[in-house]
This record gives C-alpha cells, sequence and structure tokens, in this order.
C-alpha cells in the first residue's frame, strides 16, 4: 500500500527543511523509532524537523503524492505508541515548533506551537499571574501537541478538566496539504461543527497541530496540599466519595497503594512520610481567598479522620509542597526501577468503583503469579495498572500479557468504565477497542478519518485494529 522513500523524495525532504533538519542515518533515527512504551519500536526512513506550517505542508503534499506514510511526533513520552512510525516512512518530529508566541492578558488566552513543553508554558503563564491547569505527569518534557493529540489529563482534572477543555483554537495541516484554522481567542463560537475539539485527542491520525490558542485562567493566590495515609485503599476510597458528596472538589485527589509507596521509596533512597500505611491520599486544594482554602482543607481533613485516617501532613509552604509531590511525579520511573519491562494500561472506572476495581486487579495478580501495582487519580476513577516482568523470561511475558490485558480490560468495562483515561489507543490498545466500543460507533469513526485522510498515510496503524 504504502512506497518506500527514494533518493528524490529525499532530496525533496532536504529542499523543504534544509540538509540539517533531515536525519536518515541509522543513529539519528533510533530515537525516533520508539516512545515510552518498553519493547514497541519501529524505524522510519526519514526524519524531518520543520519549523513552520508552510514547510509541513510541503512535506505532507509530498507524502499524499507518494503515498508515504507520516507519523506526527511531539516529545515521544507518551505511553500508547502513539508516536512510533509503524508503517516506516516519514516521521514528522515537531520539536523544533517550540515558541510560546503570546500570552494575552486581555483575553486570558495563550498561542503556542505544537513543540512547546509544558512545563514551561506553565512557567511562563504564571510569571504574568496566569494559570493552564492541564499538568501530565510528564509535564517537564511532554509536549502541548502531545497533549492535544492524546488530549491528556493529570491529576488537577478533577477541579479543572483535560486538555480539551483549554483548546479554543487550531492551525492544523490536512492530509492533503492544505492549511486550515478552526476557533479563536473565542470563549464561546457554534459556528459548523467543532473541528477544534474532533481533532483534539484524534491521535495524530486527522491533521498536524500546528498552532493551538488555549485558554489560561487566573493564578490561584492559595493553595494547599495534604498526605493522608489510611488502613487499607477501600477506607481512602470511601473517603473520596465522602469529600465529594460533601461538595468539596479538591484541585486533585490522587492515591498510591502500599507497593507504590515502597517503589517510590527504593528509587529516592530515602523513606516516604507514612510509609507504613496501606495507602495514601494526596490531595491539593486551591483558590483566590486564603480563607475559603483553609476552611476547606480543614473540612476534608476532618473527613479523613472520621473515615478513619491514621494521621495528617499539611503543606502549605513551596519547599514542603514539592516533597510531598516528587514522589507522586516519579511514581513511573519507580516502577521501572523495580522492574525495567513493565506493561502499562491506563483504565477508567467511576470513582465509587476503584475498590472494586483494585480488588479485582489484586485476583488477576494472584491467578497469574505476576506482580501489579496500581495507583493514579482518585478523585476521576483513572488507576494506571502496572503489570511487571520481573524475572519472567520473555516467552512467558509475551504469552501473559496479552491475557493479563484481556482480564483488566473486562474487569473495567464491568464496572461502567473504558480501556483508556488519558494514555489513549495507540498501538497498544486497538485490538480491544471493539471491546469497549459498538461497531457502529467505530464504523463512524473509520468514515470520519478516511474523509480527513483517503489516502491513508498520516499515523498509519493507530487506534483502529
Amino acid at each position: 500500500m504504502y512506497k518506500k522513500i527514494e533518493k528524490c523524495h529525499l532530496d525533496e525532504l532536504r529542499q523543504i527543511v534544509g540538509a540539517a533538519d533531515l536525519l536518515v542515518s541509522r543513529e539519528d533515527r533510533e530515537p525516533y523509532s520508539h516512545d515510552e512504551v518498553v519493547g514497541l519500536g519501529s524505524y522510519p526512513e526519514a526524519v524531518v524537523k520543520p519549523t513552520t506550517a508552510e514547510q509541513i505542508a510541503r512535506i505532507v503534499r509530498l507524502a499524499c503524492r507518494e503515498k508515504i506514510p507520516v507519523t506526527p511526533r511531539g516529545a515521544g513520552t507518551g505511553l500508547s505508541g502513539g508516536a512510533v512510525p509503524l508503517a516506516g516512512g516519514i516521521v514528522l518530529s515537531l520539536e523544533k515548533m517550540n515558541r510560546i508566541l503570546e500570552i494575552d492578558s486581555r483575553n486570558l488566552m495563550a498561542v503556542v506551537e505544537p513543540g512547546v513543553i509544558t512545563g514551561d508554558l506553565h512557567r511562563a503563564v504564571e510569571a504574568e499571574g496566569l494559570f493552564y491547569p492541564p499538568d501530565p505527569a510528564s509535564l517537564d518534557s511532554c509536549s502541548i501537541g502531545g497533549n492535544i493529540a492524546e488530549n491528556s489529563g493529570g491529576p488537577r482534572a478533577v477541579k479543572y478538566g483535560v486538555t480539551a477543555d483549554y483548546v479554543c483554537g487550531l492551525e492544523a495541516v490536512l492530509p492533503t496539504g492544505e492549511i486550515v484554522t478552526s476557533g479563536g481567542k473565542l470563549v464561546k463560537n457554534v459556528t459548523g461543527y467543532n473541528l477544534v475539539q474532533l481533532l483534539v485527542g484524534s491521535e495524530g491520525t486527522l491533521a498536524v497541530v500546528t498552532r493551538i490558542i488555549l485558554r489560561l485562567l487566573p493564578l490561584p493566590k492559595a493553595r494547599i496540599d495534604l498526605l493522608i495515609p489510611f488502613g487499607s485503599i477501600e477506607t481512602a476510597a470511601a473517603t473520596v466519595s465522602e469529600i465529594i458528596r460533601n461538595r468539596l472538589v479538591p484541585t486533585t485527589i490522587e492515591f498510591m497503594e502500599r507497593d507504590s509507596i515502597e517503589a517510590c521509596e527504593a528509587l529516592l533512597e530515602k523513606e516516604l512520610p507514612f510509609s507504613h500505611a496501606a495507602a495514601h491520599l494526596l490531595i491539593q486544594l486551591d483558590g483566590n481567598d486564603s480563607d475559603q482554602v483553609e476552611a476547606d482543607a480543614q473540612k476534608v481533613g476532618a473527613i479523613c479522620m472520621k473515615n478513619g485516617a491514621a494521621d495528617l501532613l499539611v503543606a502549605q509552604d513551596r519547599p514542603t509542597r514539592d516533597r510531598l509531590w516528587s514522589a507522586r511525579r516519579q511514581l513511573l520511573d519507580a516502577v521501572r526501577n523495580l522492574s525495567p519491562v513493565i506493561h502499562m494500561e491506563d483504565i477508567v472506572v467511576p470513582r465509587s468503583e476503584i475498590p472494586a476495581l483494585l480488588s479485582g486487579v489484586k485476583k488477576i495478580s494472584e491467578k497469574h503469579s505476576v506482580r501489579i501495582i496500581s495507583y493514579g487519580h482518585a478523585g476521576d476513577g483513572n488507576v494506571h495498572v502496572n503489570v511487571l516482568k520481573e524475572s519472567l523470561d520473555d516467552e512467558a511475558w509475551l504469552a501473559l500479557v496479552p491475557l493479563v490485558d484481556e482480564e483488566i480490560y473486562a474487569l473495567a468495562l464491568a464496572l461502567g468504565g473504558m480501556i483508556s483515561g488519558e494514555h489513549g489507543i495507540g498501538a497498544t490498545r486497538k485490538e480491544h477497542l471493539a471491546a469497549a466500543l459498538c461497531q457502529p460507533q467505530i464504523d463512524v469513526m473509520r468514515k470520519v478519518r478516511a474523509a480527513f485522510d483517503p489516502e491513508g498515510i498520516l499515523n498509519p496503524g493507530k487506534i483502529f485494529p
């Protein structure tokens, strides 16, 4: 179906981006052959690093004309294989399109290129007294373009929502080479179909995003973080439900079980607070009224203690808060420190079903005699389930992963959940899409993709089996 890249194609690409931004040696292409999914890789035939939408349009027109596959790539921190060039062809790296073009304080908007690192945007807008809420765990290495592709969330999704809630406008290159703009610095807009929101979460299969308009908020003036240990994950989860029932909406509600706490201690080589607890809740509250934030923190603390919390640690200054969050931000690295090869799932269930989910995962772990470490976002029901290879031989591991996957997905779906909360379908979950969605839904999605990309050149091998 697809053509291999020939010398004439390389010559044309070189004319578009320049010799320095066309990578063809195997050594130079290696970093672009994988993302953060362990064991999944495929080499592109060429890597290009454009700096303008016009260059991207020319590259895509070449690819469309010659039927060469194109894989858009942000920072390569994805966890579903979305940026892996399964069909070879061209990797279109957006790393050089990394400018914050405007911070518009009058309209509470930012205009950025897709290669901007999310943490850099946070710091830039906060210096202006503004706030961009989405905060993926990899915020200091992931890019805004990648966040757009996966509709990334993060701990603050409980109160503030996910990436899609802040995207007001996009410029993008279609797979046929046209440059289109949709939306703008507009809070309201119902002019035709909402193409902006269609592109958010489309995993690079519909268009290449080249410019983004993001909604900002005023920076909250007050913040309090709480670390609360519990004797069981069941009591911790019940406490989360009671907090929400009491009309309290924290910024974040994260949970860690004992095994994930121990994994962090092994990585950091130090004991964490309340390290012997069966489970931790890490809760953050923010707002503009310090007294109100303090009052809400006291109410949350009282609910936790009433529900059997063993203690309570309150952090109101930056150094203490950073220490509390250092472990949570490094959980994935901590798990990989125990087992360099892991298989991560990213399931989501109604938050009241987290205890049933974790209980079911433990049964799966025992049934298959494999270690599974779970942690995640208790406030929105998104749980990261990590299956550890440890000392299993390769043959046993390859046979085990599909069985465990199928059982984890079936468990999540039975509890009213879905197979991915924030990491996307990509290459790793596409064979399970039919278990989560009915065939008419999948058919409609395929038709949408075909309407955008009739030649099927853009990020092939993703989402659909």
